[in-house]
């Protein structure tokens, strides 16, 4: 949706009654920042009027509000009459979309309210290209948070909500599509085992026992298992380090002693006499010294 920006001059606000506003999509709210939303009102005003559609008031004798319920609720406890408000006029998909991306502004990033919206704006027939665009983000950034609530598990995203879980773990557990997998790694992020760091690795020891027809099931598998495979991987990869720097070594060495005997004057002699005029050829980041 590419909008005009309407100048302030241009736009029209009213006080409009109370009564006269009907809230089309509610949302839940947090009860705590709704009382001191109130308390602000009452103190310092209200400092952004809500907006509302004229569209259909001819038909319903009633303003349907786009976006404001907050602040519409909070003058209804305090026992206001009227509010201050921006009017339009457009049709109800135009009004939800307004309501989607005015969420989106007031929504702390990297948190599911986040993710919900630009799901719910994705769901609208919004492409990754236009969500990248308002939200400042990119587009895999935004194709992971819709991912997130799509195929994460109710625990995993209650978890996100409740701050046990960050948000950047949750969408790496979301990526993997089998629930039970995504339970043994929240499993192991309880218990400090996996983390952002080396959850690929975790992840990757999963889907390999998965697949092994000899392993345990998935739904078998469990946090103690997990913690010996990533014992065991990290053991072998600390084994196969240490032999790939021994044989380093001992090629190094041999290097240096080749280096040593080619300055032979005698040697030399006797590599001409034999025709063998050229030094075997090194990979890598190996050389000979110049002669």
């Amino acid at each position: 949706m590419d909008a005009e920006i309407v100048p302030f001059k241009a736009r029209r606000y009213e006080a409009i009654p109370i009564t006269k506003i009907k809230v089309i999509n509610s949302r839940n709210r947090d009860q705590e920042q709704f009382e001191m939303n109130v308390g602000s009102i009452k103190q310092n005003g209200m400092l952004k009027p809500v907006r509302v559609n004229d569209k259909f008031i001819s038909r319903s004798g009633l303003y349907e509000l786009i976006c404001g319920e907050g602040r519409l609720t909070a003058h209804q406890k305090l026992g206001h009459e009227t509010i201050v408000a921006e009017v339009v006029t457009c049709d109800r998909k135009e009004a939800y979309l307004q309501s989607l991306i005015e969420n989106i502004a007031r929504t702390k990033p990297d948190s599911m309210d986040f993710a919900r919206e630009i799901k719910r704006l994705y769901d609208e027939g919004w492409s990754f290209s236009q969500l990248a665009g308002i939200t400042c983000k990119s587009e895999c950034y935004v194709r992971d948070y819709i991912r997130l609530v799509e195929q994460g598990e109710e625990r995993l995203i209650h978890g996100v909500e409740q701050g046990v879980f960050p948000i950047r773990f949750a969408i790496q557990v979301a990526s993997t599509e089998d629930s039970a997998l995504q339970n043994i790694l929240m499993d192991a992020f309880d218990e400090g085992l996996v983390t952002t760091n080396n959850f690929s690795q975790a992840r990757r020891i999963i889907a390999a026992r998965a697949r092994d027809p000899k392993s345990r099931s998935a739904a078998k598998y469990t946090v103690n298992q997990l913690k010996t495979d990533i014992e065991d991987a990290t053991r072998a990869k600390s084994s196969y380090v240490r032999e790939a720097k021994s044989k380093e070594n001992r090629f190094i060495t041999l290097l240096n002693s080749v280096n040593a005997l080619w300055k032979d004057v005698d040697l030399h002699q006797i590599l001409r006499e034999e025709k063998l005029f050229d030094r075997p050829v090194l990979g890598g980041e190996f050389h000979y010294e110049s002669q």
